[in-house]
């Protein structure tokens, strides 16, 4: 049982990836992603229920940690899958074979990154994500999109490269320590007390900055506002919300790691680091930003800082990191899809271009406002809740610098991006604004309103079975809320 539940989980966006290659109608193509996107919604609901699970010998698995990454991944992308479709029917002609197949493609090797129990197929899964988005930015099809396609595929190349480094290098710390040699996760927990450590490190650092450079810590985020700024909406959410949190997945592997040979503290002060770093870049270029889909980009470089902060301060700040991480990639679906809604009517992306958007899509602006508010951590919304909690637990352990560094940064940030928000969303529109023709539908619009209502509802009221999801991924890392 639990082999067909690992291997149908695994197999069915690969298996939907391959017949939108072979499916010869644009006009039904897509209706693949809802379809394979919400069956797979399904069978990760039953492998939440079901506990650990294992297969191939322990290189396939599920933990708490693959569970709620699973379930982030999941939801994401069945809510960009029904968007998709409203999407693709205003680019008919450009056909959407190569489009679809690849997002089913990236479904499956997120999903393929989650429940790796193998340093080695993890590293596999991470770079399938970096081959099957690369044809995803480059969408649009002109210089600025191939230009960030070029530079994504450059530099997460050379960050998986360097982490495949320090894999090698924690195998070779157990083969001087003259343990076993393994990448099989379990072996490597099992056998870290005993690890050479300057070798050990070592493998630490470069797995850092091999997926630091994925999750778009600062200064390693350089890709981020080029691809997020030239792919469509659909693409950025899931570059956003999906892909930053299977690398930091990854990331997460490594600080077990860290902590099963009692070096915890050099991990999380390496986290702590980025974090601080990674929130100060976004606050010193979030303020005055031109173009609101760049904005978006450094949004993310700062929530990935938030995350690791919380990371590094262990405790109940762990469990908001947790929460954090779901909450996070939400709130992107619900920017950047009503984001690309707006860039759809107006035709630009720039701040001095689109004026008064709440006057021509109404619901798009509101919910591009409401994400805002969402994202910068405002009550009633979940990131408020994940936040607090991670604020707790900087000022319980007496870190009262990085505290007001952090909130610091988050006001910054709030005005910043505020004044981009409102500029955007009110104002007087240009009569010869963008595309005239366009209409908001329920299939642009549905999404990421069901994803904003999903956020209201865990911001008031967090069932206990969703709450133990997270509980249980935090006290893996070796905290306890």
């Amino acid at each position: 049982m639990e082999n067909n539940l690992i291997a149908l989980i695994l197999l069915l966006p690969f298996s939907g990836s391959l017949l939108a290659l072979i499916l010869p109608s644009n006009r039904f193509r897509p209706w693949l992603l809802p379809i394979f996107g919400t069956l797979h919604l399904v069978l990760t609901f039953i492998v939440i229920q079901a506990g650990p699970l294992s297969a191939a010998n322990g290189w396939l698995g599920v933990d708490p940690l693959s569970r709620l990454v699973l379930l982030i991944i999941s939801l994401l992308f069945c809510g960009c899958s029904f968007y998709a479709l409203g999407y693709l029917r205003y680019r008919i002609s450009w056909g959407n074979r190569v489009f679809v197949s690849c997002l089913l493609l990236f479904l499956a090797s997120m999903t393929l990154a989650a429940i790796s129990r193998h340093l080695g197929i993890l590293w596999v899964a991470v770079e399938t994500t970096t081959l099957a988005s690369a044809p995803l930015i480059y969408y649009n099809r002109n210089r600025l999109s191939i230009e960030a396609t070029w530079k994504y595929l450059l530099l997460s190349s050379v960050g998986i490269a360097l982490a495949m480094l320090g894999m090698f290098f924690i195998a070779y710390a157990a083969l001087v320590a003259g343990g076993q040699v393994s990448l099989q996760f379990d072996d490597i927990l099992q056998g870290a007390a005993t690890y050479s450590r300057p070798w050990l490190k070592a493998g630490f650092i470069f797995l850092l900055v091999g997926f630091g450079t994925k999750v778009g810590f600062a200064p390693l985020h350089t890709w981020k506002p080029d691809a997020y700024g030239e792919a469509p909406g659909i693409v950025g959410a899931l570059l956003a919300g999906g892909l930053t949190s299977v690398a930091f997945l990854g990331l997460l592997r490594t600080l077990q790691i860290m902590d099963a040979a009692s070096e915890a503290a050099m991990a999380r002060e390496a986290f702590l680091a980025l974090g601080l770093i990674s929130m100060a870049f976004a606050a010193a270029f979030m303020v005055r930003q031109p173009d609101f889909k760049r904005m978006l980009a450094y949004s993310s470089v700062e929530h990935m800082g938030i995350i690791a902060i919380g990371i590094s301060m262990g405790g109940i700040a762990t469990y908001g990191a947790m929460l954090h991480l779901m909450y996070n990639a939400m709130t992107k679906g619900v920017l950047f899809l009503s984001a690309a809604n707006i860039h759809r009517r107006f035709g630009s992306k720039k701040v001095d271009d689109v004026r008064g958007a709440i006057t021509l899509v109404p619901l798009s602006s509101l919910l591009f406002l409401l994400g805002f508010i969402a994202i910068t951590g405002s009550p009633p919304f979940a990131p408020f809740i994940s936040e607090f909690t991670i604020l707790q637990g900087i000022f319980s352990t007496g870190h009262y610098i990085t505290g007001g560094l952090f909130l610091f940064f988050l006001a910054v940030i709030f005005i910043g991006m505020g004044t981009t928000v409102l500029s955007v969303v009110f104002g007087t529109p240009s009569e010869n604004a963008g595309d005239k023709d366009y209409r908001e539908t329920f299939t642009t619009t549905g999404a990421p309103l069901i994803m904003l209502l999903i956020l209201l509802v865990l911001g008031l009221y967090l069932p206990d079975s969703v709450r133990h999801i997270f509980i249980d991924a935090a006290a893996l890392l070796e905290v306890r809320p």
